[in-house]
């Protein structure tokens, strides 16, 4: 797969978006922004969010919807940026909105039925107009959150806990006819599928977490954020065996690797939805290739 960069110098970078006017928007996890990166290479911060904005999407009035998962412990492990636990300074987990016109920020949620959110990870619209997100947990010391699922309302009218207790659920994307929501465990390096029953309700399959589970590649495979491609394959960013991992429905394993150990995110972007935009985290890199398939057209993404 040959890579180009984009820009470097990011500080762990995460949640790219490819915009319509050849632009990104991203996160930057350790600086606490969200950062728009033209063609060029040249950065602007739009908003100053602090804590740890980790996951984004467009949603249907055109802003960004951030899961900030509060923030990290952050280590420099011969010169690459490697994140750690809860920090003394976390600021606890919500999920915000970005005005892209003025940088405004609103906070939407804290809690779901008086229980915190502790690490907000990724998220999705669907065609509804509500959105899905996980919450990866925090650890603290030697003790480790458990994960969930979310459904939420853009307006922060109603959030609803789907699925409760998943392994460090991180990734979130959805099938091409929406009638299953797509789940990647980071540390069991799992990709598990929930089918939906209707908007923020799914149908069991049973134990252990009411999903179905469609991947789990042989050797250490730490499962990150996200995209679906236009034939339905999720393509999984994987960290320690870097690089994407493209599960097909039925369970057939791609792997495509890149030169940086945490690789976190992939989004699809260009007139054809060829190409894709990786986000190589200690590196602090966005880079981008040719994807052997188009990606899946998100909802809202119109900007």
């Amino acid at each position: 797969m040959q890579m180009e960069e984009v820009a470097s110098g990011l500080e762990f970078p995460e949640g790219p978006i490819a915009m319509a006017d050849g632009s990104v928007l991203l996160v930057e996890i350790k600086r606490g922004t969200l950062t728009r990166v033209q063609p060029d290479g040249s950065t602007e911060v739009i908003a100053d969010l602090g804590g740890g904005p980790n996951g984004a999407a467009i949603g249907p009035d055109g802003a960004v919807y951030i899961c900030n998962n509060g923030g990290f412990e952050w280590h420099d492990v011969g010169g690459l940026t490697v994140p750690g636990g809860k920090p003394d300074n976390y600021s606890g987990g919500r999920i915000e909105r970005v005005d892209l016109e003025t940088g405004d920020v609103t906070e939407l949620y804290r809690e779901c039925d008086g229980i915190p959110l502790n690490g907000p990870n990724d998220i999705v619209f669907d065609k509804e107009g509500g959105f899905w997100f996980t919450d990866l947990g925090k650890t603290h010391g030697r003790v480790k959150d458990l994960g969930a699922l979310y459904y939420a309302q853009p307006d922060g009218s109603s959030i609803t806990q789907v699925v409760f207790p998943i392994e460090t659920p991180n990734g979130v994307g959805l099938s091409p006819d929406e009638k299953v929501v797509y789940v990647a465990s980071t540390e069991a390096g799992r990709l598990w599928g929930f089918d939906i029953e209707k908007p923020g309700a799914i149908i069991s399959a049973g134990p252990p977490n009411h999903g179905r589970m469609i991947g789990n590649p042989t050797g250490l495979n730490y499962f990150d954020s996200l995209a679906v491609d236009a034939e339905g394959n999720v393509c999984v960013a994987t960290i320690f065996n870097g690089g994407i991992t493209s599960i097909s429905p039925d369970g057939n394993i791609e792997h495509f690797p890149t030169d940086d150990f945490i690789t976190t995110n992939i989004c699809f972007g260009g007139d054809d939805l060829r190409t894709a935009y990786l986000t190589l985290s200690s590196s602090g890199r966005l880079v981008k290739c040719t994807w052997p398939r188009a990606g899946l057209a998100l909802n809202y993404l119109n900007t």
